[in-house]
Order: C-alpha cells, then sequence, then structure tokens
C-alpha cells in the first residue's frame, strides 16, 4: 500500500441485518489485493483495541457489531449478487474471513437494490447471493417498490426493537460451507480430549458454518444462563475457548491448536438444553413449552447476545440428524425448530435426507428484518501491512 493510500474515505451504508450491524462496502471501492483490506479495515472499525470498545472507529465493542459486508455484482452462473464477509477482531488487529455471516445476509439483497446492483420489478424480489466466505449460495426473498427495497413491515425478531418487512433467506445445500462436509469427522458425536479438561463429548456439524455442539450439563451449567452470567463464571470461557480449538482441530479447520487460537470466527461453540422456563435479556420469561430446544452460543470468545444465524440454522439442521446432541436435547418435531435464545426465541427451519453414504441437509430457512442507518463516507488512516 503507497502512502498517499494509507489514509483515505470508502463509500459507505452502514446498516443493520438481523440482530447485527456492519459496514456496506462496494467492492469496486476497496483495495483490488485482499492482503490491503486489513489495514483499511481495521482503522475504519479501529481494531485492535485493548479497551474493547472500538471508539475510534464504527465499530461497537462486540462480534456482533464489528462487521463488513463487500458486496458486488456476480459474474458467476447461477448467481445475482457476490458477498464477502469480513469479521473485524476487536482486541487482535486483524480480521478473519472463514465464515459467513447470516444477519447481515439479510441486508445484502436491498442493500444491491438501494445501490443498483441490480434492477427488480415492484413486489417479491427473489436474489441469489453467493457468499465467497462459504462458497454457498442463498437465496434472499424480499419485498421492493420503485425500484427500492421495502423495510417497513410488521415482522418482529428477538433481540430487535420494532418491527420491519420480512426477508426470507434459503440456504441451498448448507451442508460442508465451512469444511467441505455436514459431518467433518464423519460422526454425528464423538469425544473430544480437550487439553486441560479431558474427555468431553461434542458433536461437531458444519452447516451455513462449522459449530461445536456440547451440554450446558457437562459443563455444570443449567443452560438457561444469561450472556453476563456466562461472562462472570470463573473460568467458563477459558474451558469453552480449549473445547472450540480441540474441535476446530477434529474437524480440520485448524492443523494444530496454536492455528485454531487464530481463526476466530468458526467454529461457534453452542450450549444445548432441554426446553425449559428461562429468562431474557429484557425481562420477559420464556415458556419451555414455547420451545424446542435452549441454546447459548459462544462467538468469536464471547457469549451472544442472541444466537448468530447460521449458527441457529446449524442447530436446526443438526436437530434433525439422529444420534447428535442437538437431537438428544431437542424436543421432537417435524415443524421448524424453536429455540429458547438470551433475547427471546428463534426459529429457523431445516430439511436433511439420509443417502447411501451418509446424511445431507438440503435447505434450511429463516426470516430476518434490516434497515439502512445511514449513508456516506467512512474514514481511514491505516498503517502499512508488516
Amino acid at each position: 500500500m503507497s502512502a498517499a493510500a494509507r489514509s483515505g474515505t470508502l463509500p459507505a451504508v452502514f446498516m443493520r441485518g438481523g440482530t447485527s450491524k456492519a459496514l456496506m462496502l462496494h467492492r469496486r471501492d476497496v483495495p483490488g489485493d485482499l492482503a490491503a483490506w486489513e489495514p483499511v479495515f481495521l482503522s475504519a472499525m479501529d481494531s485492535p483495541d485493548p479497551f474493547g470498545r472500538q471508539l475510534n472507529g464504527m465499530g461497537g465493542g462486540v462480534s456482533s457489531v464489528s462487521k463488513i459486508c463487500v458486496v458486488e455484482r456476480s459474474a458467476r452462473p447461477g448467481a445475482d449478487i457476490d458477498y464477502t464477509f469480513v469479521q473485524v477482531v476487536v482486541r487482535d488487529g486483524r480480521i478473519d474471513l472463514s465464515g459467513n455471516c447470516g444477519n447481515m445476509l439479510a441486508a445484502v439483497g436491498p442493500f444491491a437494490v438501494d445501490e443498483g446492483l441490480v434492477d427488480v420489478p415492484d413486489g417479491a424480489v427473489r436474489l441469489r447471493i453467493f457468499n465467497t466466505n462459504t462458497r454457498k449460495l442463498v437465496v434472499a426473498t424480499f419485498a421492493a417498490a420503485g425500484g427500492r427495497s421495502v423495510y417497513r413491515g410488521d415482522l418482529a425478531i428477538p433481540g430487535v426493537t420494532g418491527t420491519g418487512a420480512p426477508i426470507r433467506l434459503d440456504f441451498l445445500d448448507p451442508g460442508g460451507a465451512t469444511t467441505g462436509r455436514l459431518l467433518p469427522t464423519g460422526t454425528v458425536r464423538q469425544w473430544l480430549d480437550v487439553p486441560g479438561l479431558g474427555a468431553i463429548e461434542a458433536s461437531l456439524i458444519d452447516a451455513a458454518n462449522a459449530c461445536v455442539f456440547v451440554r450446558a450439563a457437562d459443563l455444570g451449567l443449567a443452560g438457561t444462563e444469561l450472556p453476563a452470567a456466562l461472562e462472570a463464571a470463573p473460568g467458563l470461557l477459558d474451558r469453552l475457548a480449549r473445547i472450540r480449538r480441540a474441535g476446530s482441530v477434529a474437524m480440520g479447520i485448524a492443523p494444530d491448536l496454536e492455528a485454531a487460537a487464530r481463526v476466530v470466527h468458526v467454529p461457534f461453540v453452542g450450549l444445548v438444553a432441554p426446553p425449559q422456563d428461562s429468562g431474557s435479556l429484557s425481562g420477559e420469561t420464556i415458556r419451555g413449552a414455547d420451545v424446542d430446544l435452549t441454546a447459548r452460543v459462544i462467538s468469536n470468545g464471547v457469549p451472544h447476545q442472541a444466537l448468530p444465524l447460521t449458527a441457529t440454522l446449524c442447530l436446526a439442521v443438526a436437530a434433525r440428524l439422529e444420534g447428535s446432541l442437538v437431537h438428544e436435547a431437542a424436543r421432537p418435531t417435524e415443524a421448524a425448530l424453536r429455540v429458547g435464545m438470551p433475547s427471546g426465541i428463534l426459529t429457523a427451519d431445516a430439511a436433511v435426507i439420509r443417502e447411501a453414504d451418509g446424511w445431507r441437509a438440503e435447505r434450511g430457512a429463516f426470516f430476518r428484518t434490516a434497515r439502512p442507518l445511514m449513508r456516506g463516507a467512512v474514514f481511514y488512516d491505516a498503517q502499512p501491512p508488516v
């Protein structure tokens, strides 16, 4: 990167997608070389920040609002839009492109319409979005009027105030998004040898993003704990980080534990428990009778305030896999899976089939809302790559 290019501005739209927020950028406006993205994006979001607040950038101090989406019209057959997700790590001063973000996917289609990347008729819009991180296709269905996306509507989603227009996201053939296989180790459950902890039973599932699912009870938890309680539990996050790293190596995501510590976005760690009454961040009670599963997810090393959408889809797929820990914990149902989580209840649908050579995930789907928050230019003052 030349000295002249180390500072400047990028045209951007700041958007909410689901329960996340991100800078939405055109691929044409960012450096052509992927290696040049990191210093620009770190400066724009303020990373590394040892204070964990990102006050000197657009980030908000937690992984769900330290994100960037790079979008362009697709030249691929069968796709309308290409979308690259960038997780900007808050404290460590690096970006992670290892996985997808389902929440921000909700914003990609509407952004593409509003920015003129695609021409659409009034009414229902169906855009085929190719996620470059996972090499998977997602179909977004939403409304448009007058060449613009419709954002006003009656759909409420847990963790977000107000309502919005529904955006349906259909993940096609979501298995193997991270590793190339729905069951990276070939089995629906196994024992992980976790350094410092010993043997932990886990289900290692890869659908939309790779996840390591463990029983909350095996870690001395009810599964209903809110994020602050999980963070305050002595040594818990360290134990979960050890489990995550061991799972990453077992799934082939990282070659060793040291490398696994550097790949922070995937796999997620999911704590699963049977349906039960629990509290929520809004103070309301989630009734066990209204959910099919109770779950908590650790994302980028911290408890998620809701659930990552890709992890929710992976939960829905795993609940269909007989013998998995998620299937064991979930109430049997042929309907969409209702997951009790810190911000309320999330619903995701999934279909799997058992073939001669094993399980295959056919699809997964859920609804989100999105909203543009600001349009302008984001400033960056990047340090040159070392």
